[in-house]
């Protein structure tokens, strides 16, 4: 029975220094999750409604903080601000896809709207593009946005119902206050 328990010891101690020889670093942000730090900053943003199918026109403008997530594989934004004379307050989150090379985005706000985007970047140029279902039709949205320095960006919102082309109903841009 010494014998028996000993080796059982002895095994034991094995296992948990190969698995402790073994165990892999943590993992590490890589290039594609270091253009995400564009984003990370305090910004304002100001831009314009257009009159659509999709909703009335009307100025906005609100204020963004972003930042990275511990690790800097997401940035976490949080906006508030001025729209259709009420306060919109949401919070939105960025990363990279590992598994569909992509960048992905999610948005969530106090007026009950949820987004969820793919996208690419491409030079100066960042497009994210989704579709959902609205009023019984499906409808396609794409977000685009160029970046016009290292502080400032200009962007358009369009969407388009079934094989209707796309309609411009959001335009504005933003600056990094710091």
């Amino acid at each position: 029975m010494k014998k028996l328990t000993a080796l059982l010891v002895l095994v034991f101690f094995a296992a948990v220094i190969v698995y402790a020889q073994e165990a892999p670093p943590p993992p590490k942000p890589g290039p594609e999750h270091a253009k995400l730090g564009f984003f990370v900053g305090k910004w304002t943003h100001e831009g314009e409604l257009k009159p659509s199918p999709y909703g009335p026109s009307g100025k906005f403008t609100f204020t963004e903080d972003c930042d990275w997530l511990p690790g800097n594989f997401a940035v976490v934004c949080h906006t508030q601000g001025l729209m259709f004379g009420m306060t919109v307050t949401g919070m939105s989150i960025l990363s990279y896809d590992l598994i569909q090379k992509d960048y992905v985005y999610f948005e969530t706000n106090n007026i009950g709207e949820n987004t969820f985007s793919r996208g690419a970047v491409n030079g100066d140029t960042w497009t994210w593009t989704n579709e959902a279902p609205m009023n019984g039709k499906i409808v396609h949205a794409r977000f685009t946005l160029k970046q016009l320095g290292n502080d400032s960006a200009s962007y358009k919102f369009e969407m388009g119902a079934g094989s209707d082309p796309f309609a411009l109903v959001m335009e504005g841009k933003e600056t990094r206050i710091k």
